[in-house]
């Protein structure tokens, strides 16, 4: 959905309005995720094309896992082979990522959680496309351990990647990698650009950035209207 044109916005600003939208509206976050991850989806096969694509979905802890899985869903049902893999075991979910393991898994899904990025690499082969759900906004420190390795491998396996509101491991604001960042080859940038994107040597790893509305009303997002 076209979205109202917003100037950049940073990791405090997407997380109040956010939080207005559940607090002030009584809009569920599970709402705001569906139209999230329905929108990459969306956004993923207008880039690769109507034909199905065998999609490698990664999902971290967070919320931006969750947009993962329910990406993975919508992909599913346009009849395109999904595999997704979570970067915690499932009793480490929580909330609305929880939520979407659990209609994955009921629902037959090739998902499970992975300890060794070195796991990944079967999957990173057998993918055209990968899907960049593991680390959202509120990231402000350095990516360590498994983590940051299973970023070097995606971007060492030379797969198109689809980030999901921000390439994992870039700073929101600063627009520079924490240790370590994905290289997507698209970026769909929910509701409004990062205000990181325009640092010089984000476009390296946002690539093309495309802005993904999810149904915000206008009214928390009219003091963030362009000029």
């Amino acid at each position: 959905m076209a979205p109202l044109p917003l100037r950049p916005l940073s990791r405090a600003e997407v997380r109040g309005i956010d939080a207005r939208a559940a607090g002030e509206l009584g809009l569920p976050t599970l709402v705001l995720m569906e139209n999230a991850g329905r929108g990459a989806a969306d956004r993923l096969v207008e880039r690769a094309g109507p034909e199905p694509r065998r999609v490698l979905v990664l999902c971290g802890p967070g919320n931006n896992g969750g947009d993962g899985g329910v990406a993975a869903r919508h992909l599913d049902a346009r009849g395109w082979p999904v595999r997704v893999r979570w970067t915690v075991a499932a009793d480490r979910l929580r909330g609305d990522a929880l939520a979407q393991f659990g209609i994955l898994e009921r629902a037959g899904f090739d998902q499970r959680s992975v300890a060794d990025p070195a796991e990944l690499a079967p999957d990173l082969s057998w993918a055209d496309w990968v899907v960049d759900g593991l680390l959202g906004t509120g990231l402000t420190r350095e990516v360590e351990g498994p983590l940051r390795g299973v970023i070097e491998a995606v971007n060492a396996s030379g797969r198109p990647v689809l980030a999901l509101d921000l390439p994992s491991g870039l700073d929101c604001d600063a627009g520079r990698p924490l240790g370590a960042a994905v290289r997507a080859a698209v970026t769909v940038s929910f509701v409004s650009r990062k205000l990181g994107f325009d640092a010089p040597g984000a476009s390296a790893f946002t690539g093309e950035v495309v802005v993904e509305g999810i149904g915000v009303p206008s009214r928390l997002l009219e003091p963030f209207r362009e000029g």
